[in-house]
């Protein structure tokens, strides 16, 4: 790399002038107006930490357990496609970044390179699913990332059609440049299917899921408590609180500011995670502060990758690391478990 960045706008503004001006969008873009791309970052400028003193911060670690395993900080990488638009390693490259930073890759249903590519490249990933209408080809995508090695599926659950996105279509992008193809969706032939949103959708497809893999289950894109209560009745493993970065519904809530009710919801009985606008280490503590086990980070992924390949991305993770640890310790806490909703000031008006 270039330009290290000392924070990740730096990485950013790197990223754009490396990438061509369609890749940057398809990255940076939402639906719509954008109003819930940009509520995600807001959302964590109105909270404000209330930090303790003379807590005995000096030895401070940053590792949490997840669905039963290590990670060494609650900061995770969030199902994106097309990473290849970014850099030629594509998610094998972000793979690497992952296992090195020791903390968990959702491999998405849309990478540009195969699962068992990115599994092979290290770490202990997770794997993100598009239930498709052909139930008998969704089974053989869970059993590709079975054996490819991923210790969960991350099942979106915010897409029964897909958003519309005006950058995009100004740009007229609606395909992958030649040469590359989402290599998850191909067949016992070999043929790429296209990635089809399945707008009925349901909770019993969640069932029948539950009975076609052992691995954990976790559903991303829950912002309403009454789905969270729903996903404990139902038996998954966790949910994520995830508005897909505002590429989906314009106008749905920012994730933040949808967490403290699905955490009150679900009560304790099976991990919530978030995603959408970290971008700094703090933010990492407001989510945990407010109830979140760990959060995702997608975009700045992105970025990094576009700047420096898998050294960029790790750069990023290391980023948000040295933020966290320095703000644990100015908010009085050694460890992640040490955060609470009494460190956080009512959220001011939007």
């Amino acid at each position: 790399m270039d330009e290290a960045g000392l924070n990740l706008a730096d990485v950013a503004a790197d990223a754009r002038r490396r990438l061509d001006p369609t890749r940057w969008d398809y990255f940076a873009g939402g639906a719509g107006g954008e109003r819930t791309a940009r509520a995600n970052e807001e959302a964590f400028a109105r909270r404000w930490i209330v930090p303790r003193v003379l807590r005995g911060v000096g030895e401070r670690d940053l590792e949490i357990s997840l669905l039963g395993s290590a990670v060494s900080m609650p900061v995770l990488i969030a199902p994106t496609a097309f990473h290849r638009l970014a850099h030629p390693d594509g998610e094998v490259a972000t793979a690497r970044a992952a296992a090195e930073a020791g903390t968990v890759m959702v491999v998405s249903m849309a990478a540009t390179r195969r699962v068992e590519e990115i599994a092979a490249a290290g770490g202990t990933p997770w794997f993100q699913l598009y239930p498709q209408p052909d139930l008998e080809f969704t089974t053989a995508v869970v059993r590709r990332a079975e054996a490819a090695g991923c210790r969960a599926l991350v099942v979106t659950v915010d897409s029964p059609v897909f958003g519309r996105r005006d950058r995009d279509l100004r740009h007229g992008f609606v395909d992958l440049p030649p040469g590359m193809v989402c290599e998850n969706m191909r067949d016992a032939t070999g043929q790429v299917r296209d990635i089809e949103m399945d707008a009925g959708l349901s909770w019993e497809r969640i069932a029948w899921l539950r009975g076609v893999t052992t691995l954990p289950i976790l559903l991303k894109g829950v912002l309403h408590p009454a789905d969270a209560r729903l996903a404990v009745e139902h038996g998954v493993d966790g949910v994520l609180v995830s508005n897909h970065g505002g590429r989906q519904l314009d106008g749905a809530l920012a994730t933040l500011d949808a967490l403290p009710a699905v955490v009150e919801a679900v009560a304790g009985r099976l991990p919530v995670l978030l995603d959408g606008g970290v971008r700094r280490g703090v933010d990492v503590l407001v989510a945990l502060a407010l109830g979140a086990s760990a959060v995702l980070v997608g975009r700045p992924v992105l970025w990094g990758l576009a700047v420096g390949g898998a050294a960029g991305v790790r750069h990023v993770l290391e980023l948000l690391r040295a933020d966290l640890d320095g703000a644990l310790a100015l908010a009085g806490a050694t460890r992640p478990g040490d955060l609470g909703v009494d460190l956080i000031a009512p959220a001011a008006r939007p």
